[in-house]
């Protein structure tokens, strides 16, 4: 597995991991995170909904989780505060939440998260989930792939998408990301419209988005956090769109017993997208429960 952890110093240095400091990774993945907390000597609960992220973890970090230095769940963190009771972990020091996908399921053209390779149309993060984008994009009317494109994409060319899409599934359901890609691509290209980005990438982002319910389940899991941290204890985020940094900076704003410690979020510096440019959207929102 891959693990790029994004602005790493920046939540070492305002979650300060050491000795006697208790800490939850709600989104773990390859343990990127989770690996310079333990190394700082802090005890670390890692949650992460993949199963296979899980077992990673298990395989690459056995001795800490032999010596409880590391507990493993594997769980959705909208349920945070019920698995963070269940591990002994009721009241913490710090918070992370990393949202957004792994390098490593990006990377698996198996799990169907990629426009750039040729993959079935999937993109659970748990593949316990019942519904897939192939699901939604073979059986949504026009309208509601509209609304999908629209409010968690934020794509221009929503209804055209959406209309393209219902048209190809006539002559044979889009089973492909290779498929789905292409199809979106063609709709710009009959625009004329060129851009930096690949023209799927929005489209396929609201779909991960509804697939996951990556929206509904960051709203549920705020509001537990502040249950679980210690007077004192700070609660660090590192969102990676538009909506889920609206949903964060609200939370903070409206929450009166945190302490917002990063008026402006902070972003990653040019080194670091050179040498990660996946990390080029991500911002770190961070506050202090009082």
């Amino acid at each position: 597995m891959i693990h790029v952890p994004v602005l790493l110093q920046e939540v070492v240095r305002f979650l300060d991991p050491k000795a006697g400091k208790v800490i939850i990774d709600a989104t773990a993945g390859a343990g990127g995170h989770t690996e310079e907390f333990l190394r700082r000597g802090a005890q670390v609960l890692a949650i992460d909904r993949d199963p296979e992220a899980i077992k990673y973890l298990k395989k690459s970090y056995g001795s800490q989780v032999i010596n409880h230095k590391l507990v493993l769940a594997q769980g959705n963190f909208a349920n945070i505060g019920e698995i963070a009771q269940k591990k002994g972990f009721s009241r913490v020091d710090g918070i992370l939440f990393d949202l957004g996908i792994s390098s490593d399921q990006l990377a698996d053209a198996k799990r169907g998260f990629a426009f750039a390779k040729v993959g079935p149309l999937d993109m659970r993060m748990d593949p316990n989930l019942e519904v897939t984008a192939y699901d939604l994009v073979n059986n949504f009317d026009e309208r509601r792939l509209y609304e999908i494109f629209s409010t968690y994409g934020q794509e221009k060319f929503s209804r055209a998408i959406a209309r393209a899409i219902c048209r190809a599934r006539q002559i044979a359901p889009i089973n492909s990301t290779q498929r789905l890609a292409n199809i979106i691509r063609e709709v710009y290209g009959k625009k004329n419209i060129r851009t930096k980005l690949d023209c799927a990438t929005k489209s396929f982002l609201a779909l991960r988005i509804v697939v996951n319910s990556e929206l509904i389940n960051l709203e549920n899991a705020l509001p537990q956090t502040i249950e679980i941290l210690k007077k004192g204890g700070r609660l660090a985020i590192v969102s990676f769109h538009s909506l889920e940094d609206g949903l964060v900076k609200r939370f903070f704003k409206q929450e009166k017993q945190l302490l917002v410690l990063t008026k402006k979020p902070v972003t990653p510096g040019a080194s670091e997208i050179l040498k990660n440019p996946r990390s080029r959207s991500a911002k770190l929102r961070v506050a202090e429960k009082i």
